[in-house]
């Protein structure tokens, strides 16, 4: 099977929005009018991002979810996405589970695949997506990691932690029930973009940034590109992973094994997450509760915005914890 079979087979599709899409030299979209185009990019490499015996159709949800995170946390409708895609062959017992996988999401968020190229060499995936953004009186509506002031609530969508907790089980370095690794691999292979939430945070919350790396790390990019400071309540993090609190008969057993500090590192540095971190002043506690409620995604308030920089972290009794935390660097 030759390239141009391979992508007519399993990736060309008539577009609906787009006003040309894969086939041609370049994609045409035609913005709404009165939007912004959002644009963002993500690769995934084998062996850096995920485990080579991965199901292709968890995959093909994992790719392009990562990236519809990024519309979510700039407040943008997704539109469209290209794909780059590397392979090692034209497997079609590969490619049929990874394109359903990849397609049935993009059709839950109605994004179109537009173009994008294939080649041939060691496992890559790289996405670009394209969304839309209001623009009201001249003024953008896109959520941005800069705008977070001094007394806002620090917000986080959903849980934290059970990805990194399935990968650190999948290694070796950490033992946990069956049916906990089931559910936190999940987590790890197929998230959820929030993008209902971000669509519902405009106009509410001041900044936002999606958890790709680890909450902390993420939290630090809104901090230094808002000028200010945070301070995190760390136990009510923790009390986000949802595999610390398992029903299973083995359970208690698991919980107690694993050390306080493992737990918090999974919450705060775990990485992989694709939750929304987002701030969001204190008179707007209703508004937040009320978006959290229409895009039926939990959030929890986990700290507030200081005017001192930097970052400070405290227990469940107010009292200081050093930040021995550190996120994922994917050239660390």
């Amino acid at each position: 099977m030759g390239e141009f079979d391979l992508i007519a087979r399993y990736f060309k599709r008539p577009v609906r929005h787009a006003v040309l899409g894969v086939g041609d030299d370049c994609a045409l979209l035609q913005p709404a009018p009165g939007t912004q185009l959002a644009v963002s990019c993500d690769m995934l490499v084998q062996g850096r991002h995920f485990f080579a015996d991965v199901d292709p159709r968890t995959l093909g949800h994992k790719a392009l979810a990562v990236n519809l995170s990024d519309l979510a946390a700039c407040g943008a409708r997704p539109l469209a996405f290209t794909l780059a895609l590397a392979l090692p062959s034209a497997d079609e017992a590969w490619l049929a589970p990874f394109s359903e996988g990849l397609l049935a999401l993009a059709d839950v968020h109605d994004c179109e695949l537009v173009g994008g190229d294939t080649t041939q060499g060691p496992l890559n995936i790289c996405i670009t997506v394209f969304g839309e953004v209001p623009v009201v009186t001249g003024r953008s509506q896109a959520l941005l990691r800069s705008g977070a002031q001094a007394g806002d609530d620090l917000y986080v969508s959903g849980t934290l932690g059970d990805a990194r907790l399935a990968l650190e089980a999948l290694q070796g370095k950490v033992t946990v029930p069956a049916e906990v690794l089931a559910a936190a691999r999940v987590r790890l292979e197929c998230p959820t973009p929030r993008v209902a939430l971000g669509l519902a945070l405009r106009s509410v919350a001041t900044a936002a940034v999606d958890i790709s790396d680890g909450l902390l790390g993420d939290l630090g990019h809104i901090l230094a590109q808002s000028g200010v400071g945070a301070t995190v309540h760390i136990d009510e993090a923790t009390k986000l992973i949802a595999s610390k609190h398992c029903n299973t008969p083995a359970g208690g057993l698991f919980c107690s094994d694993i050390d306080p500090h493992q737990w918090r590192t999974w919450a705060l540095a775990g990485g992989d997450d694709y939750e929304l971190l987002f701030t969001a002043p204190v008179a707007a506690r209703a508004l937040v509760q009320a978006a959290a409620h229409a895009s039926q995604t939990p959030v929890a308030r986990i700290g507030t915005i200081d005017a001192e920089r930097g970052l400070r972290l405290v227990d469940g009794q107010g009292h200081p914890v050093a930040n021995t935390f550190a996120s994922f660097d994917h050239f660390g």
